[in-house]
C-alpha cells in the first residue's frame, strides 16, 4: 500500500493521466459500450449484468456473443427479463455457446434478473437496500469483509436461488450459473462483479453510467485484472503478486490516498493502458519512455537499461485484450 508520501507523489501525475486519457476512444474495447446504448436505466442494468458476467476471456470473443442475447431480448431487456421471469422457456437463447456457459445459464440469469426487478423495482433498488443493512450492521456482528463485499455475496445469492432458475437448470445443474455470478464473499477478486458495479454507481461521465444513487462511491473497490494489478506494482498501489480479494483491496486502499471520494475512477484508464499496449507486459524501453506515467512508474529503470523484448507497437490491442 502506498504511504502518504508516496501519494502525495503520485497523485498529480495520474491526475493528469486521467484527465488527458481519451476513454472515448477506447469504449469500443470494452463491454461498457454494451450498456451504455441504453437510455432508460432499467434496460442498462439489465444489459450491464449480462455484459459484465460474461465479460472473461478474449473481448473480440465475448462480445459478438452478447450481442446475440441483446438482440434476442429486444428493444427492451428489462421488460423482456420480467416477462421472461413468469414464463421461463427452457428453449430460449438455444444457439448461445461461450466457452463454460451454455443457453440454460443464459436464460437463468435473465430470468433471475426478471424476478427480482418484478420484486424491488429494480435491480439498483435491491441492492441499494442490501448494502444500506450491511453498512448498518458494521463490524458489530463480526462481520468479514467490507459491506460493498458482504452486499454483493447476498445479492449474487438472491439472484442464484430465484424461483425461475431452478426449472431452467434442472438438467444444467448450476455450477454454469454460479461461474456468471460468483460468490463474492470467496477469495477472489470477483472482478466482474466490480466491474459492474463501478458502471452502476460511478459517473455518468465518458465511461461509467452512474444509474445506482442508493450507493456511495467510496464503497467500490477496484475490479482487478491482470493489467491492473501489473500496472498497480509498477505504480506502488500494491506489492502483491496475486489476483485476490486482498490484492483488490490494498490497491483500493492506496488509490484512496489519492482521492477518498472517488477512489476507482482511475481504474478504466489504468486498465486500458494495459490492454492497449501501451504498457507491455514485457517491458520495452521506446514505449517507457513515451508512457505519461514513467515519471511515477517504479519498474522504469529497469526497462530502459534492459533489452527490448517486447511485441511490434500496436500488437498488445485487438485480439490478444482478455477479461
Amino acid at each position: 500500500m502506498l504511504s502518504p508520501r508516496r501519494a502525495e507523489a503520485l497523485r498529480p501525475a495520474l491526475d493528469r493521466f486521467v484527465a488527458g486519457y481519451d476513454a472515448s476512444a477506447r469504449l469500443g474495447f470494452d463491454p461498457v459500450e454494451l450498456p451504455r446504448r441504453y437510455r432508460d436505466p432499467g434496460d442498462a442494468e439489465v444489459a450491464g449484468l449480462l455484459a459484465a458476467s460474461l465479460a472473461y476471456g478474449r473481448a473480440d470473443l465475448f462480445k459478438p456473443r452478447l450481442e446475440e442475447v441483446l438482440a434476442a431480448m429486444g428493444p427492451r431487456p428489462a421488460a423482456f427479463a420480467e416477462a421472461f421471469s413468469r414464463v421461463p422457456d427452457r428453449s430460449a437463447f438455444a444457439g448461445f455457446r461461450y466457452r463454460f456457459n451454455r443457453p440454460a445459464d443464459v436464460a437463468a440469469l435473465v430470468a433471475a434478473m426478471g424476478f427480482l426487478r418484478a420484486r424491488h423495482g429494480s435491480l439498483g433498488a435491491r441492492f441499494a437496500a442490501l448494502f444500506a443493512e450491511e453498512a448498518g450492521r458494521g463490524d458489530r456482528t463480526g462481520a468479514r469483509g467490507e459491506p460493498v463485499r458482504r452486499a454483493l455475496a447476498r445479492f449474487a445469492a438472491e439472484l442464484r436461488q430465484a424461483p425461475p432458475v431452478g426449472p431452467l437448470l434442472r438438467r444444467r445443474g448450476r455450477r454454469g450459473l454460479l461461474h456468471l455470478l460468483p460468490d463474492a464473499d470467496g477469495a477472489g477478486a470477483c472482478k466482474r462483479w466490480y466491474l459492474y458495479l463501478r458502471w452502476m454507481v460511478r459517473g455518468p461521465d465518458a465511461v461509467d453510467l452512474g444509474l445506482w444513487t442508493g450507493v456511495p462511491r467510496t464503497a467500490l473497490v477496484v475490479p482487478l485484472d491482470t493489467h491492473l494489478a501489473r500496472i498497480g506494482r509498477c505504480l506502488g498501489l500494491t506489492g502483491r503478486r496475486d489476483l485476490s480479494w486482498r490484492t483488490a483491496e490494498e490497491i483500493t486502499r492506496s488509490l484512496r490516498l489519492l482521492d477518498p471520494a472517488d477512489p476507482v475512477r482511475y481504474d478504466f484508464a489504468l486498465c486500458h493502458l494495459g490492454m492497449s499496449g501501451a504498457c507491455p507486459a514485457r517491458r520495452d524501453p521506446a514505449r517507457c519512455r513515451a508512457c505519461p506515467l514513467a515519471e511515477v512508474c517504479l519498474g522504469r529503470g529497469r526497462a530502459l537499461s534492459g533489452p527490448s523484448r517486447a511485441r511490434p507497437p500496436g500488437s498488445g490491442s485487438g485480439r490478444s485484450r482478455r477479461w
